[in-house]
């Protein structure tokens, strides 16, 4: 199996100039080794992600979210779609969570002023019922031990923008991005649009778990093994930042900076999910538009609202197709 290993998904910045990492036919598994959102470097509690103690965050565009690629998939060409299929996602032992302001909602609060002061818990990972974490818990103690499962998700998933260079922090558009999107995860289907032969995949940034909305800024933060492959739809564009296919759903993906606010983020969303009803399964538009004011099983997701940055997806089961 090709690999691309843990010490070179360091890449800060990504675009269409770079030499491809990695070379995989439609289809092929392979395997990538991530690096966790600061790399690694907050490997115990003494270590505080603030500007003081970390020079990756003395920069415009802090240097955070490392990936790996590019990733040159055989046949794909611009103006094609690119399947992102995802076999497997196994965190790292541990992982870290924590407070940096001044990212997060609440750092400025005064009602909550010990919120403002950089803080780091080290987050532990048990392995579930496959004998990995890919299923397992994880969990970590700040007055008392507090256990949730892990979730599994790549965080950051592009393909070179058309033109120019993009960051891995900030970067959210028609190529994918940094959208923090939990559905991202093993079992399902990524769709992204290519707009150079190749399609030029980057990703990373996994997080082992994460609530809706990551309002602090900083999920369950953790190095992980990916295990995916691609395919190929030829000649098709889709809209927002990505689409998803689950094995029982749906989900169209925008976000704020790909759409200009956080009302048209939300209402491309639901725009895309109905394109795509209309458009790919032939619903009659008005039935289209009646489920998403009856149906309650037509759910919005939050991804991130925290710090200038909003995701969102609208998800449809298939039931209903």
């Amino acid at each position: 199996m090709q690999k691309i290993m843990r010490s070179e998904a360091c890449l800060t910045e990504f675009g269409a100039h770079m030499k491809p990492l990695l070379r995989v036919r439609p289809g092929e598994l392979f395997m990538v080794e991530t690096q966790d959102n600061f790399f690694g470097i907050i490997n115990s509690e003494k270590i505080l992600p603030s500007r003081e103690e970390l020079e990756i965050l003395r920069h415009q565009h802090i240097k955070v979210n490392p990936v790996a690629g590019p990733i040159y998939v055989d046949g794909i060409e611009s103006g094609d779609l690119l399947v992102l299929e995802i076999e497997d996602i196994i965190p790292s032992e541990k992982g870290w969570t924590g407070i940096s302001p001044p990212i997060g909602n609440l750092t400025a609060n005064p009602e909550f002023p010990e919120l403002n002061t950089p803080y780091s818990r080290i987050c532990y990972h048990r392995a579930g019922p496959s004998g990995t974490t890919s299923d397992g818990t994880g969990m970590f103690k700040v007055t008392r031990e507090v256990i949730y499962p892990l979730r599994p998700f790549i965080g950051t998933v592009v393909l070179a923008p058309e033109r120019g260079v993009e960051n891995t922090m900030m970067s959210q558009g028609p190529w994918g991005g940094n959208v923090d999107c939990k559905h991202v995860c093993k079992g399902n289907k990524i769709m992204l649009n290519s707009t150079h032969d190749g399609g030029l995949l980057f990703l990373g940034d996994v997080h082992g778990a994460q609530g809706d909305s990551e309002y602090t800024g900083l999920a369950d933060e953790c190095a992980a093994d990916l295990f995916v492959r691609c395919d190929i739809v030829k000649k098709r564009e889709i809209p927002g930042v990505c689409r998803i296919e689950t094995p029982e759903s749906l989900i169209q993906v925008d976000s704020m900076r790909n759409r200009g606010s956080m009302e048209r983020a939300l209402d491309g969303a639901f725009l895309g999910m109905a394109k795509w009803l209309v458009e790919d399964y032939r619903m009659d538009s008005r039935e289209m538009y009646l489920h998403f004011t009856v149906n309650p099983e037509v759910i919005i997701h939050t991804y991130q609202f925290v710090s200038g940055f909003f995701s969102v997806g609208v998800e449809f089961p298939k039931k209903y197709l």
